[in-house]
């Protein structure tokens, strides 16, 4: 079955909200009656920002910020609520979430949730500014498609039940002769298939490249990127252990090459040539996109990573198939560099060049966020699917 979203008019605020569960709403609800006056996250005119929590009993209230990956302490007042101000924050879209008494907790008063199939509980908040790549502005806006179908690759979800988003840009018809080129962009480690659209903003971003003139029209496919759901819900710890990396990548290749791909490929107008088929994804899906796609140089012409979790001790089992004679037209490792991540990157670079690749190492301010990662895919996508690209 599928869902089709039109973006045909603003949202508001400008991305696609997550409505919570029931308990979560009874929760919104209790504390408005608390407190029906509390804004728990205020955006001020210098771009900081005021959080705010309702718990008169407790001893130790905190608010993780995207920025930073840290608690920050907050205050208690003498209603019960606990306060922070943040100093001014860049235009973006923040994630943030409370923890009280130790315990992790959504903004009960913030229905906008980077929703997540691990432990993370996050919130979205909106620091406005001038119009960013990755705003919903007065251009022509694509369609983003929503597919489940019953995989027989990947272990351990509900009714082996797989989906996949896919985004087709403004004037796209199925009816009509032309064919797109392609881009599979893959998500991060305990986020979701949405999770390059609800706060990725991928749609946004390729619209407005697109009405600039600086990206030429493509599709999008967004999949759930695990070979085996027990990776992401048993817990961080399968990071340690490359037996339990391996096989969820190999699961997740299968899924992608003879599940996905082909389903793109039938109900789609989108290219076959290799030169117009590119894959890119942050942090585990980077480490995927780099694997995946230097070990399948006849099926991608492009190959990108953003905070690639390329995590191993030995990088030749994991690139078998590599060949620098048939190295993709783009090959992008990108890092921020205040990222856990940059030192893997940065050997996992230096053994590329040792190999005879030439790969576009890019390195910028920041750590293992969301607006590293927009950014990143801001400046990939307008490399891509052109002639003087290389």
């Amino acid at each position: 079955m599928a869902w089709i979203w039109l973006n045909t008019a603003p949202m508001t605020p400008p991305y696609r909200i997550m409505l919570l569960g029931a308990g979560l709403v009874g929760l919104a609800a209790a504390a408005s009656a608390q407190q029906t006056s509390l804004n728990s996250h205020e955006v001020n005119p210098d771009h900081s920002v005021t959080f705010r929590y309702y718990a008169p009993t407790a001893k130790i209230v905190t608010v993780g910020l995207d920025y930073t990956h840290k608690d920050s302490p907050m205050a208690k007042g003498t209603d019960g609520t606990w306060t922070l101000t943040t100093g001014p924050l860049a235009p973006e879209l923040h994630v943030y979430s409370f923890k009280v008494d130790e315990v992790g907790l959504l903004d009960p008063l913030n229905q906008a949730v980077e929703v997540s199939m691990a432990f993370f509980r996050a919130n979205i908040v909106v620091v406005p500014g001038a119009p960013e790549p990755w705003d919903f502005n007065d251009v022509p806006h694509g369609t983003v498609h929503h597919h489940v179908y019953t995989t027989k690759a990947v272990a351990g979800l509900n009714d082996n039940a797989e989906d996949y988003y896919v985004y087709t840009p403004p004037g796209y018809d199925p009816a009509g002769a032309k064919t797109y080129p392609v881009l599979y962009l893959l998500h991060g480690w305990a986020q979701i298939a949405e999770s390059w659209v609800n706060i990725g903003q991928a749609n946004l971003i390729l619209d407005n490249l697109i009405a600039e003139g600086r990206a030429v029209p493509m599709i999008i496919v967004m999949p759930l990127g695990y070979g085996n759901a027990a990776f992401v819900t048993n817990g961080f710890g399968g990071w340690n252990d490359e037996a339990q990396i391996a096989d969820n990548l190999d699961r997740y290749s299968k899924a992608l090459l003879t599940e996905i791909k082909p389903q793109v490929e039938a109900a789609y107008k989108v290219s076959l040539r290799r030169e117009d088929r590119a894959i890119a994804g942050l942090s585990m899906g980077g480490g995927e996109s780099l694997v995946i796609g230097l070990n399948h140089p006849d099926l991608f012409g492009a190959v990108g990573g953003f905070s690639s979790a390329v995590v191993y001790k030995k990088f030749e089992p994991e690139f078998a198939q590599i060949d620098p004679k048939l190295a993709p037209s783009i090959l992008w490792v990108s890092c921020g560099t205040s990222d856990d991540l940059i030192a893997p990157n940065r050997g996992f670079v230096a053994w590329l060049k040792s190999k005879g690749f030439e790969p576009t190492a890019i390195e910028t301010a920041g750590i293992h966020n969301w607006p590293v990662w927009r950014d990143n895919l801001v400046h990939f996508a307008p490399l891509l699917f052109k002639p003087a690209a290389k």
